[in-house]
């Protein structure tokens, strides 16, 4: 399987009630080489209208963020989300719609082979780490296993910092720098 025909499988699918309202399949952005893959949630209306996920606000300032550590989304990056279709209202997603993608996203995950698997924000890392009662905030900085040396670093979601400016010591702006560089590291970028 290639990530092409996986994309190309996707237009027809309707495993789930997603597809009655999406525009666009959501399906990656950045370098199917990558050695860091960052999953999202689940595509928000900018990313509908055009079919490329952390497009909008969220996406603007992610972009930003990896600009700052060093990264470039385009080369350093393979993004995903846990699924390839909006959500209506922006929800999240429920539980069936995330194990009626979960095929495609582990498909991605199978060929892109990344070394370092970011979970952003709290939907991603529950899809991933099945701690009960974690929280990201809990969860961001630490390092979990998945499978075939992979690893998975949660981090925040850049929608939740859209709402947090402080770049203080410990505000979630300064740590979602520095977990970023760690993953840099942790890449060997």
């Amino acid at each position: 399987m290639t990530l092409e025909n996986l994309k190309k499988n996707l237009n027809n699918c309707t495993k789930c009630d997603l597809f009655r309202t999406r525009n666009n399949i959501v399906f990656s952005d950045g370098s199917r080489n990558a050695k860091i893959m960052l999953i999202g949630e689940a595509p928000g209306a900018d990313e509908d209208k055009i079919g490329i996920p952390f497009v909008g606000r969220a996406g603007k300032l992610l972009n930003e963020f990896l600009v700052q550590a060093g990264l470039n989304r385009k080369e350093h990056l393979y993004i995903a989300n846990t699924v390839k279709c909006r959500p209506p209202e922006n929800r999240k997603p429920l539980p069936a719609e995330k194990i009626a993608c979960a095929g495609n996203l582990k498909a991605q995950i199978d060929i892109v082979k990344p070394k370092v698997i970011v979970l952003c924000g709290t939907t991603a890392m529950e899809s991933f780490i099945k701690e009960k009662k974690l929280t990201i905030t809990k969860a961001r900085g630490r390092v979990f296993e998945y499978e075939n040396g992979i690893k998975l670093v949660p981090i925040f979601h850049p929608s939740y910092l859209l709402r947090q400016h402080s770049t203080e010591p410990n505000s979630p702006r300064e740590l979602m720098l520095k977990d970023l560089k760690m993953i840099k590291k942790m890449a060997q970028l």
